[in-house]
């Protein structure tokens, strides 16, 4: 096993922070987290034109680059680390990984081409008002109407749900709990923006109506595709949990230098010292844990189930603890609006709750391995 990254991998890393360094600046997140759509349509066609990232773990038969999870999760790291405002989470780590693995030839012929292309915006809609991301917690029902699949009820904290082309839903049939697919657009839907406190990852509650919808893949057989890609996701967000982390660490230590207290930079206290150790531990602890679980996701390893539960649990902590350290060693201007502090901040403390919080995965993963 190797955990050093390939040479191709390190300039895909560089391309990307190229990239985002000029298109996701603190001044253009900062624009964008204003805006109700949260997002830069050009820059979402750079990404899939200039980069091929929508199209990065997409197999080439279906338009896509046709690359590995670790190659996503060097990505997923680099836009954690500027604060990417686009739906780009919800599209490649949410709707991308339940398409491909819902076993539906046809439905993935027609939706991940346009995925790969940066044609289509498209998100995961399970979680519901009681905020839970298992398979008790879907309660929505499907009903088939003789000629169409009708969908009745609300999903909510729906990651870009208000912008998705494509919404895939998770709800209750006869046979259990079922995928289904529905076009933004569709009659009896109605999408409402959710006023968040991560102003730069966009939610929403959708209303389903009597909505007409697709089934994709066998009814009642969701469960074990929903299960891996819940899976899937965490290891992508503790990716950008991890790229966050080295930013705070990075803001961290440069000021500890820059600052200048008593004739001397703040980083030669001994208290500031061990905050900029400790969170250095931290850090490097998470990268191991996001980099095996990317590598478990790779190779389509049995322990997939066990590593992405570690890795979004210990990267949830680490992520919150730099981030609020970080606040604490820029003193007085952490906690303004001015700094960009409280962005890594709130971003850290909504992506702990996003797929469960850190008790919940660690409840998970002792499921998993039989305590």
């Amino acid at each position: 096993m190797n955990f050093g990254f390939t040479e191709e991998q390190d300039e895909l890393r560089s391309a990307v922070r190229r990239f985002l360094d000029d298109k996701s600046p603190s001044s253009e997140v900062r624009r964008l987290m204003e805006t109700t759509d949260g997002y830069d349509p050009a820059v979402w066609s750079q990404m899939a034109n200039q980069l091929g990232l929508q199209a990065l773990t997409i197999p080439e038969e279906y338009g896509g680059a046709g690359f590995g999870y670790v190659e996503a999760v060097v990505v997923l790291e680099e836009m954690g680390r500027s604060l990417l405002c686009a739906p780009y989470f919800s599209t490649v780590a949410l709707a991308t990984n339940a398409l491909l693995g819902s076993g539906d030839g046809a439905a993935k012929s027609e939706y991940l081409p346009g995925i790969a292309s940066g044609e289509t915006i498209a998100t995961l809609a399970m979680t519901e008002d009681n905020g839970r991301w298992d398979l008790g917690g879907i309660t929505m029902e499907a009903s088939w109407s003789g000629q169409d699949w009708i969908l009745e009820g609300t999903k909510s904290y729906v990651i870009d749900g208000h912008t998705a082309d494509l919404l895939l839903v998770a709800a209750q049939s006869a046979s259990g709990v079922s995928l289904f697919a529905v076009p933004g657009d569709a009659a009896g839907l109605t999408r409402t923006p959710l006023a968040t406190m991560d102003q730069t990852r966009k939610q929403a509650r959708l209303t389903f109506s009597g909505t007409p919808a697709r089934l994709l893949g066998e009814e009642g057989g969701a469960g074990p595709v929903l299960l891996k890609t819940l899976d899937l996701a965490a290891v992508a967000l503790a990716a950008e949990q991890v790229g966050g982390a080295q930013r705070v660490l990075d803001m961290s230590v440069e000021y500890a230098k820059a600052r200048i207290q008593f004739g001397r930079p703040i980083g030669s206290f001994q208290a500031i010292k061990h905050k900029c150790a400790d969170m250095l531990i931290e850090v490097e602890s998470a990268k191991s844990a996001a980099y095996y679980a990317g590598w478990a996701a790779a190779k389509d390893d049995d322990e997939l189930a066990v590593t992405a539960c570690l890795a979004k649990a210990y990267c949830s902590e680490a992520y919150f603890h730099a981030a609020a350290e970080n606040i604490q060693i820029h003193g007085g201007i952490g906690f303004t609006w001015e700094h960009d502090a409280h962005l890594y901040f709130k971003r850290a403390k909504s992506s702990e709750l996003l797929l469960g919080d850190p008790s919940y995965h660690r409840e998970l993963l002792a499921q998993r391995i039989g305590i």
